[in-house]
């Protein structure tokens, strides 16, 4: 897909926590015992992964080919506007559908914590984000990288019009 469009996230488990080798994060070990997680709440966790699964997957399917839909419209020698803005409308439904079934999903899942379980979850996520280089961008869920250090390549030069880059 052109640059801009089908932006692609982590699965939606790693929101809340690292998944690790034991399969999703509240069955990996280390996260059991960091957070004292009882066996019903696992259990409960992966009833909601089965329950969402199914939709997550099928809007997943429907954002990448309404955005794969695009592609061949923004590469045609005639780009037809109505169309692709028709088509951007669809890609922008598509993925809204698929960020509301990830937040209910996301809900669920931390309807089962405790508040303190919730808290050391938040905590150990921004500690490996942290651990990444990665720091918060202060709104939502967004993240910015690190700004350049005093050693980071400068960007490359505006070539100006006419110019294939």
């Amino acid at each position: 897909v052109g640059p801009g469009f089908g932006v692609h996230r982590p699965p939606m488990e790693q929101m809340l926590g690292p998944r690790g080798n034991h399969g999703h994060w509240w069955n990996n070990p280390t996260m059991v015992e960091k957070l004292k997680l009882t066996d019903e709440q696992r259990k409960a966790m992966d009833g909601i992964l089965l329950q969402h699964r199914e939709t997550l997957i099928d809007l997943q399917a429907s954002l990448e080919k309404a955005e794969l839909a695009l592609d061949p419209m923004m590469r045609d020698d005639q780009p037809n506007e109505a169309q692709i803005l028709a088509q951007i409308d669809k890609v922008a439904m598509a993925r809204a559908n698929l960020e509301k079934a990830n937040a209910r999903f996301l809900l669920a899942i931390r309807a089962k914590l405790t508040a303190d379980q919730w808290k050391t979850l938040q905590a150990d996520r921004m500690n490996r984000m942290q651990n990444r280089g990665w720091r918060h961008s202060g709104r939502g869920r967004g993240m910015m990288a690190p700004p350049p250090g005093p050693n980071a390549p400068a960007p490359p030069a505006n070539p100006g019009p006419g110019t294939n880059q």
